[in-house]
């Protein structure tokens, strides 16, 4: 089954990671060697996504340092100097085939906005496609999400996960408190992982350019009223990078060669 293209959502200032944000947009904080947008990419590259569509905003110019030069960065290379200089990179990348697209969608632009700039960009035969944040990590089986979402004939599907728990609960009775339990590793609640697949049909019918849209607020609220939305529920790893706590803690895992995420990859 070919798959669409990846669109990831890459503008925002990522305020709440302000030590490392001001001087990379989040999805180009590293995890081990490697922004987190390219373990994203990564993953979806393990199930035949080779296109990817970057909406892009705050420091645009950090993902078209990095995608410009990537050769360069992760090959050995021989430069041959003067006046006709050359550059022969030794060896293939995994990465090779990958399109990607640096999509410009406004320095202020919110999600919905920056989807919908960034559409035109979408093959005329990719009636689908993949929609991310550049900001968070799972080992979600992509091939079974894009098969639930053609399955189900919604025209958008989201993935639920369950978050980190970041507290310990009190068993309560009553007036009483009975006890207390330790921080389970997470709740039992769903939210929007975030990775989820759009029909283009939900872009003409729920989104617009305008800069102050919010995908998350009118256009999936009204997309959920209308039954319009369908939702591929996953048990497994899952955890976002909005703080330095998970910065480090993501790191922690690739270091220790215990990177969840990666469980697809090849």
């Amino acid at each position: 089954m070919s798959k669409p293209a990846l669109m990831i959502l890459c503008g925002g200032k990522g305020t709440r990671l302000r030590d490392v944000t001001e001087l990379l947009p989040k999805p180009m904080v590293p995890i081990g060697e490697q922004p987190i947008v390219w373990h994203i990419m990564k993953t979806y590259a393990a199930f035949g996504v080779r296109r990817f569509i970057l909406c892009l905003g705050y420091k645009r110019e950090a993902f078209v340092d990095y995608f410009m030069n990537y050769h360069m960065r992760i090959s050995d290379a021989t430069i041959t100097l003067g006046h006709h200089p050359e550059i022969q990179f030794h060896g293939e990348t995994p990465e090779s085939d990958w399109q990607v697209t640096l999509a410009g969608t406004g320095l202020e632009t919110m999600t919905g906005g920056r989807v919908a700039r960034a559409a035109k960009y979408l093959l005329p035969e990719e009636e689908n496609f993949f929609l991310t944040y550049g900001d968070g990590l799972s080992d979600v089986d992509i091939d079974a999400l894009y098969r639930h979402h053609l399955d189900n004939g919604k025209l958008l599907t989201i993935t639920a996960v369950h978050p980190e728990a970041r507290f310990g609960e009190m068993v309560l009775d009553g007036a009483e408190v009975r006890g207390f339990q330790e921080k389970p590793a997470q709740t039992q609640g769903y939210i929007n992982g975030g990775f989820m697949v759009v029909n283009r049909k939900f872009v003409s019918r729920y989104l617009a350019t305008d800069e102050d849209l919010f995908l998350e607020r009118e256009p999936m609220t009204d997309c959920a009223a209308d039954g319009e939305m369908g939702v591929f529920r996953h048990e497994g790893f899952w955890q976002c990078m909005d703080n330095q706590r998970e910065y480090n803690l993501l790191n922690a895992m690739w270091a220790r060669g215990n990177a969840p995420w990666t469980k697809f990859w090849k």
